[in-house]
């Protein structure tokens, strides 16, 4: 009989040691919650095997892999971190202290794996948890002044950046309880059903900080150190993966129910010139949006663009001969958790020894001129084409260059604004936002010009793809259009739609008009090479009436086609219609 004890007690030491010895675990995370717990813990399932949840005490849940023995716990660490598949800040835990399983609902660890206090939560087990949220005692004023002042000088501005992400605190982060932050803690009470103090409690501290931070749940933020181009920064890997290099960015697309996100890390090697240029290019990609606030100082920039769906934040510094920073792309309208996320972002970001590669990306099939770095570049509604006409850059156009536009653009940079429009003669005048001063201008012809005349149109006719205008030669047939309206002349040239608005030479580089659209009719369709002018001497009253002062000329001798083009790229302009 003793023998049999003896063996039974062996038997049962050797399943406790067995146990033991496999009660190691990968904590991967702890939360403050129930609810967030079980809903990290559900993501996690979805893509790594073996994840449980244990209540640790002290008011917080562990989400956790395993279990292992001690050392496999410390290979599948290895193995997890190296794949990025868990956060970096991950380790090996004993589990001979954990409480309650949260995870998965009912239990589904092994019986000889679970220490003896690892109770399985079953599905309507959660009221043996503590409530979520968690509850402290509320204090009197006093008793929260009281603990007020026990705050830190950093803790106290946390406290009003939470405020300020909330939107009830407006000034500056200083840590000074003044009148502002009073009344933006009693706007933040009212808010929340509280007892409107002034003055936070302990309780509402917790609370503010939980709604601060609970809006970054499920984005998955994790430090992601790119020694390629020499930047570490707290990434949202829940909506966004690595895709590719293409210099000077880092990409980051989007993995998940966020088609907007997307984040880019910036490096190069340049200087203050470089930086100039990448902000202006920059600012033309489809997701940076044109509105939205811009500052640039002679060591870096910031840019905002809000509009098409999109809020996007572009931050960029010039340090030591090196440009570096991020672009976070994101859905317009979700405020609270973006502007959480350029903290946690800008908080985290670090320059660390280099810059990327030009050559890292050898150039693929997918290149295009309306591409930078794989970005697609913002391209207008349409574009036409117009001429400068005055020495502060006052431009004539087709009315059908500036119809339904929500703005204007000359050769894509410079804002411009209508300041009149005649539907009748389809003419437009606009004038460039800030001051342009052109190369030239158009000099306008006195004289009628003769039937058979060369004359030549300037213009753009393949929506900006050239930098510089397209000459297009043909003839003056009538110096009126076909139903004797003298304001017209007809040509004969084969323009492109690109090419209205553009302005019309003669041989000796005066202007003889402006290029008009193609008005096909339903019933009539033209010859192709049948096209109109509007006549100089009607441009020039508009002008004069609108209180311009156009330059005139008489006819001079002809000049060569190279003049011509010279003249042409100095006096002609790009309209893009947004």
């Amino acid at each position: 009989m003793s023998k049999l004890l003896t063996a039974i007690f062996f038997t049962l030491a050797l399943t406790v040691s067995a146990a033991a010895q496999s009660n190691f675990w990968v904590q991967i995370e702890a939360r403050n919650t129930l609810s967030g717990a079980q809903e990290r813990a559900s993501e996690y399932t979805r893509r790594l095997d073996n994840v449980a949840g244990f209540y640790l005490g002290n008011n917080f849940y562990g989400i956790v892999i395993g279990p292992f023995s001690q050392a496999e716990a410390s290979i599948t660490l290895d193995r997890l971190l190296a794949r990025g598949a868990i956060p970096s800040d991950s380790f090996v835990k004993s589990g001979q202290f954990f409480k309650q399983q949260f995870w998965p609902i009912g239990g589904g660890t092994s019986a000889a794996a679970t220490p003896p206090a690892a109770e399985p939560l079953g599905a309507n087990a959660a009221a043996n948890l503590p409530s979520d949220p968690i509850e402290t005692p509320d204090e009197t004023p006093a008793e929260a002044r009281a603990s007020e002042r026990l705050l830190s000088l950093e803790e106290r501005q946390e406290l009003q950046k939470a405020l300020k992400w909330a939107g009830y605190y407006t000034v500056a982060i200083d840590g000074s309880f003044g009148r502002g932050t009073r009344a933006s803690m009693q706007a933040w009470q009212i808010a929340n059903n509280q007892e409107p103090t002034g003055i936070l409690t302990t309780r509402q501290r917790a609370l503010l900080f939980e709604q601060y931070n609970g809006v970054l749940d499920g984005l998955d933020l994790r430090l992601v150190r790119d020694t390629a181009s020499g930047i570490q920064m707290e990434v949202p890997t829940g909506v966004v993966g690595f895709i590719e290099y293409q210099p000077p960015f880092v990409r980051f697309d989007a993995n998940s129910d966020i088609p907007q996100a997307q984040v880019l890390f910036i490096s190069q090697a340049g200087d203050e010139g470089k930086m100039i240029g990448l902000y202006e290019v920059l600012q033309i990609l489809d997701i940076v949006p044109p509105d939205g606030p811009r500052s640039r100082t002679p060591r870096g920039f910031t840019i905002e663009g809000i509009g098409d769906g999109l809020h996007t934040y572009v931050s960029a510094s010039l340090v030591d001969g090196e440009i570096k920073g991020f672009v976070l792309v994101w859905p317009e309208g979700d405020d609270q958790r973006r502007t959480r996320l350029i903290e946690e972002m800008e908080a985290s970001f670090e320059r660390l020894p280099g810059v990327l590669d030009p050559d890292i990306a050898p150039p693929g099939e997918d290149q295009a001129i309306d591409m930078v770095s794989g970005l697609a570049v913002r391209k207008p509604q349409f574009t036409r084409s117009g001429f400068f006409v005055t020495e502060d850059g006052a431009v004539v156009t087709t009315t059908q260059a500036v119809a339904g536009c929500a703005r204007i653009t000359l050769d894509r940079d410079d804002e411009a604004e209508v300041v009149f429009t005649d539907a009748e003669i389809g003419l437009a005048i606009l004038r460039p936002v800030d001051p342009i001063v052109p190369r030239d201008v158009a000099a306008f012809l006195i004289d009628v010009p003769r039937l058979q005349d060369q004359i030549a149109v300037a213009g753009y006719p393949f929506n900006g793809a050239l930098s510089a205008p397209t000459l297009t030669f043909g003839q003056i047939i009538d110096i009126r259009g076909l139903s004797g309206d003298d304001r017209i002349k007809r040509l004969a040239i084969l323009p492109q739609p690109g090419d209205s608005g553009g302005p019309v030479f003669d041989d000796s580089g005066s202007t003889i008009g402006m290029l008009l659209p193609r008005a096909d009719g339903s019933v009539q369709i033209l010859p192709p090479e049948v096209n109109f002018s509007l006549d100089a001497g009607q441009i020039v009253a508009t002008l004069t009436a609108q209180g311009f002062a156009p330059t005139l000329r008489e006819k001079g001798g002809p000049i060569s086609p190279v003049a011509l083009t010279r003249q042409a790229a100095d006096v002609a302009v790009l309209v893009s219609c947004w």
